[in-house]
């Protein structure tokens, strides 16, 4: 057909970033992954069985009764150019073997923690650090309550400057939409000052 133009521009693919969702057991990773995607995701749940008795910590999540044993998977777009991967580490010490897999090639992550048990997040906020894996803290506000302002939960957990740590609910999708721009708005200005 004349003066007819059905050349179709290529669309260039998302960039995609993977993303850590870590913390110690029960403070909500697999809750704020299903929350966030934008896809089924996948969880890699079994249920607590009498082997935990005495290994697994209980204490203050007497009602947890499934427990991450690899991994959860979502994404969510963030834009046409920008596509986030969300791999949620197990939170028991006996599967973190898997965390030093799941790290490779992930860009940042967001360390959950629950003020109840703010001891549980330590190993992964070492983790982070040793690795030199950019991170924000969430602070996950079981039953929306969040008793703790983020300067005094950052000066507790004696946190460097450049972490930021932000108040949010697991349950939400917009709060962890949030926590997660959070994070990119740091890997953004980390890549500047870099470069």
């Amino acid at each position: 057909m004349a003066g007819s133009d059905t050349t179709v521009e290529p669309v260039a693919p998302p960039d995609t970033v993977k993303i850590l969702i870590a913390g110690g057991f029960g403070v909500g990773k697999t809750t704020l992954v299903g929350s966030v995607s934008e896809i089924a995701p996948l969880r890699t749940e079994e249920p607590l069985t009498a082997a935990g008795v005495g290994i697994d910590d209980l204490n203050g999540i007497e009602e947890k009764r499934a427990t991450t044993v690899a991994l959860d998977f979502g994404r969510i777009t963030i834009s046409q150019e920008l596509v986030l991967y969300l791999f949620g580490t197990p939170g028991q010490q006996r599967f973190w073997f898997m965390w030093n897999d799941l790290a490779i090639g992930a860009l940042g992550a967001v360390v959950l923690i629950d003020v109840r048990r703010p001891e549980s997040s330590f190993a992964a906020i070492d983790f982070f650090e040793r690795r030199k894996i950019p991170f924000v803290v969430a602070v996950n506000g079981f039953h929306g309550e969040h008793p703790y302002p983020a300067e005094e939960i950052k000066d507790a957990l004696a946190l460097p400057e450049h972490v930021r740590v932000l108040l949010c609910d697991a349950r939400e999708r917009e709060s962890c939409r949030d926590v997660l721009i959070a994070l990119i708005d740091q890997l953004i200005a980390d890549a500047r000052q870099a470069g």
